[in-house]
């Protein structure tokens, strides 16, 4: 009996069979449709949240773009992290989750803490470090992420630090 390639827009490959592996040639010439319940949870995570990842290297073959989501629960607060050298935007999808760094751009460290809501956009330049917190008790907190790096860099920290400006991210902290 022959397998039926899928019917158009059915799948994550709809032409190609279960069992192709598609080279990275194979998966750069088409494009491809990512279903919510089929993001993947095999990426670089941080205590206190979940990451998946939709378009990376592995899924879809990106070279210069990691894009996913991520789930904060009710009252948790992520590690603290940075990104290393990608820039990640980040789009509030549902709750209210809150992003805190220490700002250096004054005589002494600051703390930020970014309030936001369903529609808002952060941005997240490269090294520096933040955490996410979502202080609702009842509502998870969902954010759809994208990075200027082909897969998810997160680099886990022991505590927040500041950036200065013009301060390499290796001499900080």
């Amino acid at each position: 009996m022959s397998e039926q390639p899928a019917a158009a827009g059915e799948g994550f490959h709809p032409h190609l069979p279960d069992a192709a592996r598609p080279t990275a040639a194979e998966l750069r010439s088409r494009l491809h449709h990512i279903r919510a319940d089929a993001l993947d949870g095999d990426t670089a995570q941080t205590g206190g949240m979940r990451r998946f990842a939709a378009v990376s290297g592995r899924t879809v073959g990106s070279e210069k773009l990691w894009m996913g989501q991520t789930r904060v629960s009710p009252a948790t607060s992520s590690s603290d992290h940075h990104h290393g050298a990608s820039e990640t935007a980040i789009y509030v999808v549902s709750g209210h989750p809150e992003f805190v760094f220490l700002d250096g751009s004054g005589g002494s460290p600051e703390e930020v803490r970014l309030r936001t809501s369903p529609g808002d956009y952060v941005f997240v330049p490269p090294f520096v470090p933040h955490r996410e917190e979502n202080p609702d008790p009842d509502t998870e907190a969902v954010v759809v992420i994208a990075r200027s790096t082909q897969e998810a860099v997160v680099v886990n920290l022991p505590g927040l630090y500041a950036l200065r400006p013009g301060e390499p991210p290796e001499e900080a902290g």
